[in-house]
């Protein structure tokens, strides 16, 4: 029998970045001993308490974000001070040896050769490089040779023309736009992995807080992990244009406290509620082509083309960040998709104005 070898997932936080860089314990010293502030997050606060963090690459919220800032601040220390000093010896050459109005017009004594001045060019540059490289293929195995646990969750994340499907096979949850996951204990591990795949063309999954870009490429299935340590709503974007509404394929990543993951596990599991007041626009979505898309379970509607609809304004936008989840978007949205995302694949399904109150009411009823 194999045995996996238990996830080591990469500390995260000042402290670790300087115990895996003792490099940069000076540059960070620098920034202590002058007091300077963290750099700031933007972050809107919901009437329900769950904060929305802004997509800053610098202030990472987890593994594997933070292996990845811990190596771009190395690499931008590194050629920072590259830029300085060659600079500083291109400016001291223009204001040392500019032309001078006494100048005779001769050509300067020529010096040609300098075994000190090339061994140095020749080989400085080589232990830069090295040490670069070495730091880059250190960074990218901690991140993509960590085997899952057994514990882990595992999500499909699908991308379509223009947004994302996230399908929970453990847990029979089908949702769109919104991927749901919850904390992970930096002292106890519980990463979140995630299959990625494409039904059309090439996109990009990337949150900037938690994770780097991976590509979501037709006919091939790539595999990142998230382990937020922090709970909130985290925003990303398709990375990779794909396109009219690519700049229009937004995401959030909603990470809960345990508890409050399984309470909406068991949400998401039930079926579409039954409401007496919209059994009209039940019917009227039933009869139309939306039933083709569109999956509504408990319904006859078993589209798979389209997100599943089952618990609509459990989300907080529509259209993948189109616009919010409103009832005046939502009705926008449904008289004429393009009026919010142009170019998008739903089309108009022509109703008549009373036919239109009736689906979305009945649309707002999937909670």
């Amino acid at each position: 029998m194999k045995l996996m070898r238990p996830m080591v997932i990469p500390p995260f936080g000042e402290e670790a970045t300087l115990a895996r860089l003792p490099c940069l314990a000076w540059f960070v010293g620098l920034r202590r001993a002058r007091r300077l502030p963290p750099p700031l997050t933007p972050c809107t606060e919901h009437a329900n308490g769950d904060h929305v963090h802004g997509a800053s690459i610098f202030a990472p919220a987890g593994a594997p974000a933070d292996a990845i800032q811990t190596l771009s601040l190395f690499v931008l220390a590194i050629t920072g001070i590259i830029f300085v000093i060659v600079g500083g010896l291109m400016v001291y050459c223009l204001v040392r040896y500019r032309r001078r109005s006494d100048d005779d017009g001769r050509e300067p004594p020529q010096v040609y050769g300098s075994n000190p001045v090339e061994l140095a060019w020749t080989v400085v540059p080589i232990i830069i490089v090295f040490v670069l490289t070495t730091t880059a293929i250190r960074s990218t195995y901690e991140i993509q040779a960590a085997p899952p646990p057994p514990d882990s969750l595992q999500v499909r994340v699908v991308g379509h023309q223009w947004w994302w499907e996230f399908q929970y096979p453990a847990l029979g949850v089908i949702t769109a736009n919104e991927l749901h996951i919850p904390v992970s204990d930096p002292a106890h591990p519980t990463p979140t992995y995630l299959t990625l795949e494409s039904a059309d063309v090439a996109h990009s999954f990337w949150v900037p807080r938690l994770a780097g870009k991976t590509d979501v490429i037709p006919n091939r299935r790539n595999i990142m992990w998230l382990a937020p340590a922090q709970s909130g709503t985290y925003v990303g974007q398709c990375a990779e244009f794909c396109g009219t509404q690519h700049a229009k394929m937004l995401l959030r990543v909603v990470v809960h406290p345990a508890d409050d993951f399984a309470r909406w596990v068991q949400a998401q599991r039930q079926p579409a509620a039954r409401n007496p007041g919209a059994e009209a626009g039940r019917q009227v979505f039933e009869a139309t082509a939306c039933v083709s898309c569109h999956a509504v379970r408990g319904t006859g509607a078993s589209g798979t083309f389209g997100p599943d609809l089952t618990h609509l304004m459990s989300r907080e936008t529509i259209g993948a960040g189109a616009a919010q989840n409103d009832l005046a978007n939502l009705r926008d949205w449904v008289e004429d998709p393009n009026r919010l995302k142009p170019g998008v694949l739903m089309p108009a399904m022509q109703l008549t104005q009373p036919q239109l109150d009736q689906v979305v009411s009945y649309l707002a009823s999937l909670r």
